[in-house]
């Protein structure tokens, strides 16, 4: 059983650990009654998705909320008066092998503040995962923070025994880092992303030549920026992350919308967190650049240095090109199909395929899964709807967030009806 003491430190430092986003919170605080079985109180335990799509649970905490540093955006900064606590090495070790044999994680994602300096605190992040591994037999996933300034020897251990790794560049750019966070810099960020990089590399290409060779951070790396708290487009954040990925090797750009925890005057006022949406058109940007093949220039620029909140970016791509439509998925390249509002990338795909055994109708695509009120003021057929290629682009936006509202509307009224 976790005691009382060890109970009241992992609810500050599960709590503190929600802000960083590389995994998602549950957000389940459903308590025992009655002497059932089990409980989810929320300490800690968060959702992370793998690349073929398993959901893992993972134990989500930080090392200690202390930190030397003082972040204006940061809940845990040294000059906010909050609720202080920090783990032992063993007390984490001994949660983690507690939840996951009651089948509670899978695995553990740990951050930490940052306590004395950045190498004793690195330290005693890589001894929990290396407790993990070698004592206990542990081979659920490991996601370890990284600690800017830490040694590279100790990057070097973390690398061994965690799955992952994450160095968080905070802010967009330096000039708004300088601004929150001081003592800190651009330059102590990027050089532990790049010997992470060349090390993860380096080993990739040495368990070709010895399949017995270690692996290092064998789910790559991450990072994560706060949005909001300061003044940059979206030009501005979807460049630095397009740096990250094509420079780094980066797995994933975590974007975190600001929330207001305190008041500060470098910061937005008290009430005004950054809207949800903002953040999930961030996220579409970033999916269309990573796997349908747009450049961040295609998404936004300097005309127009934000997404646009009403309609997602694939959307105001295409509506922006018209010239580029309508486009006949029987005879257009996979490119192209990806292009058009309304159909996934794993839909493009099953189209490319499907119609080589037969022409491709609008049944046909609705069969496929696609989202065809959407999609069908950009395809041609000869069909009635070939006449939608003579309205404008504020008329089609229009046409779909009428489509949208709609369908919300009835989505909400289905719901209502099961009551």
């Amino acid at each position: 059983m976790v005691n009382e003491r060890v109970m009241e430190k992992l609810a500050i430092l599960a709590d503190a650990a929600k802000y960083d986003v590389s995994c998602s919170s549950s957000g389940s605080k459903r308590e025992n009654k009655d002497k059932g079985l089990g409980d989810a109180k929320g300490y800690g335990i968060c959702h992370a998705y793998t690349e073929d799509g398993r959901c893992v649970s993972l134990l989500k905490i930080l090392l200690t909320n202390h930190c030397i540093f003082d972040c204006a955006y940061c809940v845990s900064r040294k000059s906010n008066d909050v609720k202080r606590a920090a783990f032992t090495v063993q007390e984490v070790v001994d949660l983690t092998i507690g939840f996951y044999r009651r089948n509670y994680i899978e695995g553990l994602f740990l951050s930490s503040g940052i306590f004395d300096n950045p190498d004793y605190t690195m330290e005693r992040l890589v001894r929990i995962a290396k407790k993990l591994r070698l004592e206990e037999n542990f081979n659920g996933y490991i996601h370890l923070k990284a600690i800017p300034g830490a040694s590279e020897e100790l990057m070097k251990q973390a690398g061994i025994y965690a799955d992952r790794l994450s160095v968080n560049v905070e802010m967009p750019t330096e000039q708004s880092l300088k601004l929150l966070a001081p003592d800190k810099n651009h330059i102590d960020v990027i050089k532990p992303m790049e010997y992470l990089k060349n090390e993860i590399v380096g080993h990739k290409e040495e368990k070709k030549l010895n399949y017995k060779a270690p692996t290092f951070a064998p789910a790559g790396q991450s990072t994560q920026m706060v949005i909001g708290a300061t003044k940059e487009s979206d030009l501005e954040i979807l460049g630095m992350a397009d740096y990250f990925y094509e420079k780094m090797n980066m797995k994933r750009v975590y974007y975190s919308g600001y929330v207001p925890i305190s008041y500060d005057s470098r910061l937005p006022a008290i009430g005004t967190p950054v809207p949800i949406i903002r953040e999930n058109r961030l996220y579409q940007a970033d999916w269309l650049v990573r796997f349908y093949g747009f450049k961040v220039n295609e998404i936004v620029g300097h005309n127009q240095p934000n997404l646009d909140l009403d309609i997602d970016p694939k959307l105001g791509w295409a509506l922006r090109n018209l010239n580029q439509f309508p486009v006949d998925v029987n005879t257009a390249d996979l490119e192209l199909i990806k292009r058009i509002p309304g159909i996934g990338y794993l839909s493009a795909k099953k189209i490319v395929a499907a119609r080589q055994y037969k022409k491709l109708l609008p049944d046909d695509l609705k069969k496929l899964g696609i989202a065809y009120t959407r999609a069908k003021f950009f395809l041609a057929f000869a069909t009635p709807f070939q006449l939608q290629r003579d309205l404008t682009s504020i008329q089609i936006k229009d046409q779909i967030l009428n489509l949208q509202n709609s369908k919300y509307k009835n989505d909400f009224s289905n719901q209502l009806a099961l009551f």
